[in-house]
C-alpha cells in the first residue's frame, strides 16, 4: 500500500487540507484499474467509514498477493475533511457542494478547484466507484445506483451482487457531479449506496465491501475467497419504479415499520402528530404490498415529502 496526496488546498489559519489516497497493486504508470472514492460531504460519516473498511481489505489481500499483476486499485476515503471536521454537509465557507462542482475548474471558487484537482487524478481510472449519499435524510436498502448517460454498465453493476440496481435519468444538476463526468469520460461509474450517511451502520459497510470485492474479482483485478456477503441476482429498477408514499401534513415523524421490510396493503407505515400538541395529524399507510425501500429519518417532516418508498 502506498499512501499518497492527492490534491492539498493551502489555508491562512490552520494546516492545509490533504486530500488523501491509498493505492494498491501495481502503482506505476500501468494500468488504472479502480479508482473508490468516499466522502465528499461532511456529514457522511458511512461513507468515510466504508472506506476505511475496504482499506484494511485490500491490504490484507495486497500481503496476500490477491492483486492481479499489473492491476492497479486507489481508494479516498474522504474528500472534504474541513466539512467533515465540523459536522456540515457542504463547504463550511459558501455551503456549496463539491459534489455538484466536477469536472472543476482549477482558477474557480474553492469547491471548484478541489474538485479539479480530483477529478484530474481520477479521470482515466476504467472502474470508477462512489460511496455516496442521498439529498433526502433516510434510510435505503443497499443498492447501486447509476445515470442514464448512454454509457451506463449494468452488467459490470450486476457483479456488486447487491439486491438492486437502479438507474434513473440524468437532470440537469446531476451533470456537475462524479459519477456523471466519470461516465461521461467513459469510466465505468457506479454509486454505492449502503444503509446511512451520518451514523455508522458496519453490516451494510461490510456487505458493501464484500460486494465490491466480489466485483474486482469478476473482473479479474482481484483473486480472492470471499465468505458471507450478498449472494443476489441483482434486480434492476428504474427510479420512476418505487412508489413514493408522501405526507401531507408536517410535524414530528415517527416510522413504524423498517427499511427491508415486507409490508401489505393497508399496513401502518408511519405516523405524523403535532409537535405542540402531540394530536396525531396523519397515518402513513402502504397504498400496496411491497417492500420498503427507504423511508424519512429526521424526527420533523415537512409537508408533501416522500415519507417511505416501496418497491
Amino acid at each position: 500500500m502506498q499512501k499518497r496526496v492527492i490534491y492539498e488546498l493551502n489555508a491562512l489559519y490552520r494546516e492545509p487540507m490533504r486530500v488523501v489516497g491509498y493505492a494498491f497493486g501495481d502503482c506505476g504508470d500501468r494500468e488504472k484499474s479502480v479508482c473508490v472514492v468516499g466522502s465528499m460531504r461532511g456529514n457522511e460519516v458511512q461513507q468515510m467509514y466504508a472506506c476505511s473498511r475496504l482499506i484494511q481489505r485490500l491490504k490484507k489481500l495486497e500481503e496476500q498477493r490477491a492483486v492481479a499483476e499489473g492491476k492497479s486499485i486507489l481508494v479516498i476515503p474522504c474528500v472534504n475533511s474541513y466539512s467533515m471536521n465540523i459536522g456540515k454537509r457542504f463547504w463550511s465557507t459558501d455551503n456549496t457542494d463539491i459534489n455538484r462542482m466536477f469536472p472543476g475548474y482549477s482558477e474557480g471558487e474553492t469547491t471548484q478547484r478541489i474538485a479539479a484537482g480530483v477529478f484530474e487524478a481520477v479521470k482515466d481510472y476504467q472502474i470508477g466507484i462512489q460511496f455516496a449519499s442521498n439529498y433526502m435524510p433516510g434510510r435505503f436498502l443497499p443498492h447501486i445506483r447509476m445515470m442514464k448517460t448512454g454509457f451506463e454498465d449494468i452488467e459490470t453493476a450486476k457483479k456488486f451482487a447487491f439486491p438492486y440496481v437502479i438507474t434513473h435519468s440524468a437532470r440537469p444538476f446531476d451533470t456537475t457531479t462524479l459519477n456523471y463526468n466519470w461516465q461521461i469520460w467513459e469510466t465505468r461509474a457506479f454509486s454505492v449506496y449502503t444503509t446511512d450517511t451520518d451514523e455508522i451502520d458496519r453490516r451494510s459497510a461490510a456487505d458493501a465491501v464484500k460486494g465490491i470485492e466480489h466485483m474486482l474479482n469478476s473482473e479479474g483485478i482481484l483473486h480472492s475467497r470471499i465468505s458471507g456477503g450478498y449472494h443476489y441476482n441483482s434486480q434492476v429498477l428504474c427510479d420512476d419504479d418505487l412508489l413514493s408514499v408522501r405526507c401531507s401534513a408536517a410535524g414530528i415523524y415517527e416510522n413504524k415499520v423498517y427499511v427491508g421490510e415486507e409490508v401489505y396493503e393497508g399496513q401502518l407505515l408511519a405516523e405524523i402528530t403535532d409537535p405542540y400538541e402531540g394530536t396525531l395529524l396523519e397515518q402513513l399507510v402502504a397504498p400496496r404490498d411491497g417492500t420498503v425501500f427507504f423511508q424519512h429519518k429526521a424526527p420533523l417532516i415537512y409537508a408533501d415529502t416522500a415519507a417511505v418508498k416501496l418497491v
